[in-house]
């Protein structure tokens, strides 16, 4: 499944005002439990998650992210959701629990299934490693700027 496939308009959140992760996971996970995308419960594991497992990284490039998720057994239907956020939030590194890192996207990934995850992992993974479409996607201005940027990402389009 491409990123496409799993990300709908409705889970893309714009210049999110946020302070910390918890309400940027509670947010994003919320909106995908309304849409009947995933299971009662996600939100929580998806916090405890974080907790003992972070998943704040450092790209490098101006700009860093999160990918916070959960597992499969929390999911209803495959999903993406996708936020940018006005100013940095503080999430925990994924390589070194102890440091932080200012965030300003996040990807939170809502799959149910191995072959679903891997494929969508993969492409995430490029997105993230290219700091054009990341700049791209934390100031787009639309849903549109969103999705046109995506389309940069190998192998996201159909």
């Amino acid at each position: 499944m491409s990123i496409f496939e799993l990300l709908s308009q409705d889970d893309i959140y714009l210049n999110l005002q946020a302070d910390t992760a918890e309400d940027i996971i509670r947010l994003m996970g919320d909106g995908l439990h309304q849409a009947g995308k995933v299971k009662d419960g996600f939100v929580q594991a998806t916090l405890e998650r974080e907790h003992n497992t972070p998943t704040g990284l450092a790209l490098g490039g101006a700009y860093n992210a999160a990918l916070p998720h959960v597992d499969l057994e929390y999911v209803q239907q495959s999903a993406l959701a996708l936020a940018t956020l006005a100013q940095p939030v503080q999430f925990h590194n994924m390589v070194n629990k102890e440091e932080q890192v200012p965030v300003r996207l996040v990807v939170m990934l809502a799959l149910s299934d191995p072959k679903s995850q891997i494929e969508a992992l993969g492409q995430v993974a490029v997105l993230l490693q290219n700091p054009a479409i990341v700049e791209k996607l934390v100031v787009a201005e639309s849903k549109a700027d969103v999705i046109a940027a995506l389309s940069l990402v190998d192998g996201a389009a159909k």
